[in-house]
């Protein structure tokens, strides 16, 4: 599932590091409850790409050895912990695999969909959002353009970091702007 490289240059506390930045960002409040994004472990895994998206493509454009070793231990870190993260839900050994699996191909899909979507501007990423996110139920487009809004906003932030504090792990990502929104579910 190798996106990177060979994570082995890395030290494991330094993608842990990273990786919880990732997380801490997707766990917060305002996604779920101001932004309408559905607080389930669908939705909580669909703000956990989004994050992950966005500190891996930033990690990739500066084209080091070391930030690609970096990239592909918080990729190994996040999946493992999501393996984790099943097991405690019970999912039973011999399903994880699988599981894990449709994880990965769910997340490289997003991947793909948002890596287009802001190339290609903001259409094609609010699309790629309503579709992976709001599962396209509800076309709450304020939901939606608030979600990319924040994207467009966070690329430009992680943009702004220093390739020093990115492959030190400390990303930052800025706050969401939206007012409380409800969405039809």
């Amino acid at each position: 599932m190798g996106l990177f490289r060979k994570s082995s240059h890395v030290a494991p506390r330094r993608a842990e590091a990273a990786y919880a930045a990732i997380l801490a960002a997707s766990r917060r409040p305002e996604f779920y409850s101001g932004c309408g994004v559905a607080d389930t472990l669908d939705g909580r895994f669909d703000v956990l790409c989004v994050h992950a998206f966005l500190a891996l493509r930033r990690i990739k454009a500066i084209g080091t050895e070391e930030a690609a070793a970096l990239g592909q231990a918080i990729f190994d870190t996040m999946f493992l912990d999501l393996d984790a993260a099943l097991r405690q839900l019970g999912v039973s050994d011999i399903r994880i695999g699988k599981e894990v699996k449709k994880l990965a191909k769910a997340f490289l899909g997003r991947v793909a969909a948002y890596d287009a979507g802001l190339a290609e501007g903001g259409a094609g990423l609010a699309e790629a959002i309503g579709r992976n996110v709001f599962r396209g139920e509800g076309e709450n487009t304020v939901a939606v353009a608030a979600l990319t809004q924040y994207m467009v906003d966070a690329e430009t932030a992680l943009a702004a970091q220093t390739d020093d504090d990115i492959v030190a792990g400390a990303f930052a990502f800025p706050e969401i702007a939206v007012e409380k929104v409800s969405v039809t579910q």
